[in-house]
């Protein structure tokens, strides 16, 4: 087992500077993956036009702040399929620590499924191969097409800019939209670190600091005075 399962929140655990996940233009790395019913399931294997892929854990307050906009986007956009890939905990702690096995990974994950998620969720090995491959975040997306080609990403979840991406796109137009770091309210961040248990609110508030700075400050103006190639919805990479 490699460090990947941190027991403890720390920001170093993250280069808040540089994504390294595949770009818009690139190819996106495929995988067998598992359900929470234990079936195989390729990542680049979907039906719709669009695969709108989420980084998600229960313990991250980003990801479970967003949960019910991509439930109104999966909604809206039949064209387009929905999928969460479950990754190591952002904020273990005593009642949901870190994954130690990958049977730990898959009882979070059907935990996830048995709270109302309605879109599929895959779950990679412990050590987070998959993940680790489409940037290490924990709670980036991805849209990508069915040539397995990265449209538009966003290396932390804004389902204002989610939505406008697939509207671009499923208007056959390069999706340009702007995805800047939004916090989720305090009573959601709390009620996610209290879920996780004894050591998540403490690990988090000491981070805290540099997640404003590194993301709601440094992050976003470089994202506002950027410019970003659009790549069209039939790309092939």
């Amino acid at each position: 087992m490699s460090d990947y399962n941190y027991t403890e929140f720390k920001t170093e655990a993250y280069d808040l500077d540089q994504f390294r996940g595949p770009m818009p233009g690139q190819k996106a790395p495929d995988f067998t993956l598992h359900t929470a019913d234990w079936i195989d399931q390729r990542l680049l294997d979907f039906d719709g036009d669009f695969l709108v892929l989420e980084m998600g854990s229960l313990t991250c307050p980003l990801f479970q702040g967003r949960r019910n906009g991509m439930a109104d986007l999966m909604a809206r956009f039949p064209n387009a399929t929905f999928r969460v890939l479950y990754v190591r905990e952002a904020h273990p702690g005593a009642n949901i620590p870190a994954h130690k096995t990958a049977e730990d990974k898959f009882a979070c994950a059907t935990s996830l499924r048995n709270d109302h998620e309605g879109r599929q969720i895959l779950i990679d090995d412990a050590d987070g191969t998959a993940h680790q491959a489409y940037g290490g975040y924990p709670n980036s997306v991805f849209i990508l097409n069915r040539q397995g080609c990265v449209l538009w990403f966003t290396d932390w979840n804004n389902t204002n800019a989610v939505e406008k991406a697939l509207t671009q796109l499923s208007q056959g137009r390069p999706a340009s939209a702007k995805a800047l770091f939004k916090p989720v309210p305090p009573w959601v961040a709390l009620r996610t670190l209290f879920r996780g248990g004894k050591g998540a609110t403490a690990d988090f508030f000491a981070g805290l600091p540099t997640l404003i700075w590194k993301n709601l400050l440094k992050r976003n103006w470089r994202i506002l005075t950027g410019r970003g190639n659009g790549v069209a919805p039939d790309s092939s990479c």
